[in-house]
């Protein structure tokens, strides 16, 4: 039995595995042919963190699927009010086919996954965001930018940023991060990548400046500088950040076909320009899309390898 919970637990062919599987679906659900790949089986969502793309994505996938989904936020189970994960563990997976979790932290992830009898899909948490690399990279392959691909992350080391390094890193594209000073990735999640960028010849660079980051690149990408649960640092990050918003003068650096990609919500005029996010460069609707069918590969995968 296998878990999602980092892009760091897989291999390169075990991803393009995965995304082969969902640009298949994909394929069948445009021309309207529904298969039942998980008839009679339910996935269980636990939310301690809202979502709009992960709660729709994943409860319309397991429907089109031929499954349930099951919401369950905070408010409605006792995870966190006084029962120990392992025993919530023991019970959903007693009950549910598949279990995804969007939380704050990762070891709470794992520790779920270690006491589970199925398959647990990480939907976010405050270390990795892996579920949306698929759609990212989905999104890439169907715009022709996954052929040596330059990809230019201009904003926080954060989850986001830590999934694009373990991405990079087992695909062995090239990557290079723009943070400002004081807001890097983590040093850890930074040598695991490295590591791993060793063996297949990824080429990963950090910079302060997202002029250097973004000067030839073929996706351009970015995240909020203000995440869920940072919002008394709002101010003192956007003075931080200033000089960072992919605007129309920034993604000029990049090549003329270059694509924008960012994970939603996006925040107009901050981290990104109103004239980027909805120009012709910007295929993010598409990509919040691909969320849709890259989790229904997922789901299908983590079923076959039961």
């Amino acid at each position: 039995m296998r878990h999602f919970l980092t892009l760091k637990d897989y291999t390169k062919e075990e991803i393009l595995e995965i995304l082969t599987i969902g640009l298949e679906i994909k394929k069948e659900v445009k021309a309207k042919e529904f298969k039942p790949r998980m008839a009679g089986q339910t996935l269980a969502m636990i939310f301690e963190k809202s979502s709009t793309r992960t709660r729709v994505s994943f409860e319309v996938g397991m429907y089109q699927l031929g499954g349930h989904a099951l919401f369950l936020s905070n408010r409605d189970i006792h995870l966190g009010r006084g029962e120990p994960v392992k025993d919530t563990a023991r019970v959903i997976s007693s009950m549910c086919d598949m279990v995804m979790i969007r939380t704050y932290e990762q070891a709470m992830l794992e520790e779920f996954a270690l006491y589970s009898k199925v398959p647990v899909i990480n939907g976010l948490s405050d270390s990795y965001h892996p579920v949306q690399l698929l759609a990212d990279y989905m999104t890439m392959m169907e715009c022709g930018k996954d052929k040596n691909p330059v990809v230019a992350y201009v904003g926080d080391g954060n989850n986001m940023t830590h999934s694009w390094l373990m991405l990079s890193a087992k695909l062995g594209f090239e990557l290079r991060v723009a943070t400002p000073k004081g807001y890097e990735c983590d040093p850890a999640i930074i040598a695991d990548a490295l590591a791993l960028a060793e063996q297949s010849g990824a080429k990963i660079t950090f910079t302060n400046d997202p002029k250097e980051a973004v000067k030839g690149a073929t996706v351009v990408t970015t995240d909020t500088w203000i995440s869920m649960g940072q919002e008394e640092e709002k101010a003192q990050r956007i003075k931080a950040f200033e000089g960072y918003i992919v605007d129309e003068a920034l993604m000029a650096l990049a090549t003329d076909d270059a694509i924008f990609l960012h994970c939603l919500p996006a925040y107009r005029g901050v981290e990104v320009s109103e004239a980027v996010l909805d120009g012709a460069q910007s295929v993010i609707f598409e990509e919040a899309e691909n969320r849709l069918h890259a989790q229904k590969g997922l789901m299908v995968w983590l079923n076959k390898h039961r």
